[in-house]
């Protein structure tokens, strides 16, 4: 059943609204992937607080040049689903590169990151940045390894001293008194 304008333009204003409110947009050709499979990607997307949803093309122009002030004819061939990332730039955008590159079927067609645009390559570039929690462990990591090496020098000073007071202790034959 073809829809109403009135439905087109409600479909437009939603389509812009997600488009503003995404720190992230990728447009994919989906074509070929199952039902079961773009069902998984969906629940996976939605637990990092994205989603994916088939548009059509003619309607995600309109909503393109009404959020973005351009339209992107590159992205306007074959079907197109469209994932919006609300919370986390970068995650959502590993996880659909990986479905597609795991389905072995579909591809990234290009997106947005905040205002800027993104190709196929600058795409899959973020993709295989490590993520925000990695980044910090290794930060983490780097900050401590001075500390470590530092209680390890202490430590080898003091088994070093008593190291020492033992061999005293031999040397003198018997027991150390220590004030006593």
């Amino acid at each position: 059943m073809a829809k109403t304008r009135i439905q087109k333009q409600n479909s437009v204003a939603i389509l812009t609204d997600k488009l503003n409110r995404s720190k992230s947009v990728i447009f994919a050709d989906y074509k070929g992937i199952k039902t079961s499979e773009f069902d998984n990607l969906r629940k996976k997307l939605k637990e990092q607080g994205a989603e994916i949803t088939v548009i059509k093309n003619t309607l995600l122009d309109i909503a393109l040049k009404s959020a973005r002030g351009g339209s992107l004819t590159s992205i306007f061939e074959g079907p197109t689903a469209v994932m919006f990332a609300y919370d986390d730039d970068i995650i959502p955008m590993k996880i659909l590169v990986k479905a597609i590159k795991d389905y072995q079927k579909g591809s990234i067609k290009s997106g947005f990151l905040g205002i800027d645009f993104l190709d196929l390559i600058s795409i899959q570039r973020l993709a295989s940045l490590p993520s925000k929690l990695e980044l910090q462990a290794k930060v983490v990591g780097v900050l401590t390894a001075p500390l470590s090496g530092m209680v390890g020098v202490l430590q080898g000073n003091l088994a070093n001293l008593v190291y020492l007071l033992d061999q005293v202790r031999r040397q003198k034959g018997g027991e150390l008194n220590y004030g006593r």
